[in-house]
């Protein structure tokens, strides 16, 4: 198996003044974050886990994996409000989805009240807990799910990154098959929009990533939009998974190689000036070249007479 049509989308919905919403829809890693703190700070904790995430390196898959991207995205965002009083208490929600294709896996990492669904054989399935005051008293039974949707306090979380110096994650691995559809979302889209209503809305969409996700988008703002609204969706289908890149491995020069350099007289490349955009920025380029290289010929001499 391997991940087929993927999509994601963003909207600030139609209440609120700005997204703090935040997306990764980078094969094989998928994730929402939902900011909390308000204002910038919400942002910025956001982008915060997302870039956390994004640097993950290719050959880490699986569980772990995710719990550990997600910890190092805790570490950034509370350090960065311990430095900056501005942002004190902001934090973040975030569901992370890891495909491991040669395992036909799919690793799970998730804090908060973001979701991760599952559409199988068109039967929506939500494979995450709400983090949050109604989810908890749900699983305790002393609410029905009914009551939690109406909940006054259905959107007080109570666990988030970043707002303690370590974060407990929660994680699960689902077993993929082709023809799955997985959706991850913040709660703009579910605050708004029922579960059944959700299956139906991708089911007319075909379960085209791109399609269901306006449909999506545009169905929690005609519900009201009282929140940002994030929504990634991605497709399992058949056929061999990709080869996972190796990491570059860095070789040092033997003295035949640099013997070679020597030989070679240094050569200024012709480095056109760029015309859109920064304006003079070309021609510092070309500054830039020119003394790289004289540097790079000094180094060269040098090391011929000190060899």
């Amino acid at each position: 198996m391997r991940t087929g049509r993927a999509s994601a989308l963003t909207d600030t919905g139609r209440r609120r003044p700005q997204n703090e919403d935040t997306f990764v829809c980078d094969p094989p890693l998928f994730a929402v974050a939902d900011g909390v703190g308000g204002a910038q700070a919400g942002e910025i904790a956001s982008r915060l886990a997302a870039t956390a995430l994004e640097e993950r390196p290719p050959a880490a898959l699986g569980e772990e994996a995710l719990a550990g991207l997600l910890q190092e995205a805790n570490t950034r965002i509370y350090g960065h409000a311990l430095a900056d009083p501005a942002a004190s208490g902001m934090g973040t929600v975030a569901t992370a989805l890891l495909v491991d294709e040669a395992a036909g896996t799919v690793a799970v990492g998730h804090v908060g009240d973001s979701r991760a669904y599952r559409l199988r054989n068109g039967v929506l399935e939500q494979l995450t807990p709400d983090h949050s005051l109604v989810g908890e008293l749900v699983r305790a039974g002393r609410l029905s799910t009914e009551e939690a949707e109406q909940h006054p306090h259905r959107s007080v979380i109570t666990r988030a990154i970043g707002t303690e110096p370590f974060v407990e994650v929660e994680t699960l691995t689902d077993v993929a098959e082709p023809g799955d559809l997985y959706l991850i979302c913040s709660d703009g889209l579910t605050d708004m929009v029922r579960d059944g209503q959700i299956a139906r809305l991708i089911a007319a969409a075909e379960n085209d990533p791109d399609t269901a996700a306006e449909a999506l988008v545009a169905a929690a703002n005609n519900a009201g939009g009282i929140d940002n609204i994030t929504v990634v969706l991605f497709e399992i289908v058949e056929g061999e998974p990709a080869p996972i890149p190796e990491p570059p491995v860095a070789v040092e020069p033997d003295e035949d190689t640099m013997e070679q350099a020597l030989d070679v007289p240094p050569v200024v490349p012709d480095v056109p000036v760029q015309r859109h955009g920064a304006g003079p920025g070309g021609r510092w380029l070309a500054l830039g070249a020119i003394l790289l290289t004289i540097a790079v010929a000094a180094l060269l001499i040098w090391w011929s007479l000190t060899r």
